[in-house]
């Protein structure tokens, strides 16, 4: 009896991590069929992304925990007209993947296990040596609720997407900043499958939950 008490107030507990975090998703984005990629007007202007001051900060959740860490980008830039951006590009170094929340061999581990550097876990979550870079590119700008909403197709594994986010712009002289809200999106629209409970049915509680959550921090300057 006591057995069976314990095991149904570990199930409770499961469902109630799983249901809280639904619940919490933040600007969850759905992924849908690449589009195509808007071009800038000739009288447009560049600004060129500065690598060494733009970020990306993700969170990953399981049951028990989460993990956080940056990845930064190798390349990318934005063409804005009349102060508006009409489209960008952007190249992600996944060789610079970084946890933030550990420190030692549990940070080193990690981020290994995330790059697949050991053949076992090469194909786990990035394969890091396989695809090496994701991108993404601008396809469209809309305004909803007053918010701006950057869409565009996220390329990871080789796999492309078309997701959209709320974003907030400013331009001060020749420098411009983009920041994103947090937004969530689905890993294995991309193929990362490691330890998913809707791809692996019959993992119990040992799975990590399939949303991601990003925030994309630029500065650019105007070439």
């Amino acid at each position: 009896m006591k057995t069976k008490l314990m095991n149904l107030f570990a199930f409770i507990a499961i469902i109630a991590s799983t249901v809280a975090c639904k619940g919490d998703k933040k600007n969850d984005t759905e992924a849908s069929a690449a589009e195509e990629v808007v071009e800038a007007p000739a009288t447009a202007e560049t600004y060129v992304v500065d690598n060494a001051t733009s970020v990306i900060e993700w969170t990953g959740k399981k049951p028990v925990g989460q993990h956080t860490g940056t990845i930064s980008l190798s390349k990318g830039s934005l063409k804005t007209l009349d102060g508006k951006i009409q489209s960008g590009s952007f190249v992600i170094d996944m060789n610079t993947i970084n946890v933030t929340d550990l420190e030692g061999d549990e940070k080193a581990g990690l981020e290994g296990h995330l790059k697949g550097a050991s053949e076992e876990s090469q194909d786990h979550f990035f394969n890091v040596a396989k695809f090496p870079q994701a991108s993404f590119d601008v396809t469209g700008i809309s305004e909803k609720e007053g918010k701006m909403y950057i869409e565009g197709n996220l390329t990871i594994k080789g796999i492309k997407k078309n997701i959209s986010f709320p974003a907030t712009a400013n331009t001060e002289g020749d420098v411009m900043t983009l920041t994103t809200d947090i937004f969530t999106i689905n890993r294995t629209d991309w193929g990362v499958n490691y330890a998913s409970k809707s791809i692996f049915t019959d993992i119990g509680d040992k799975f990590i939950n399939d949303d991601i959550e990003l925030k994309i921090s630029l500065k650019a300057k105007k070439a």
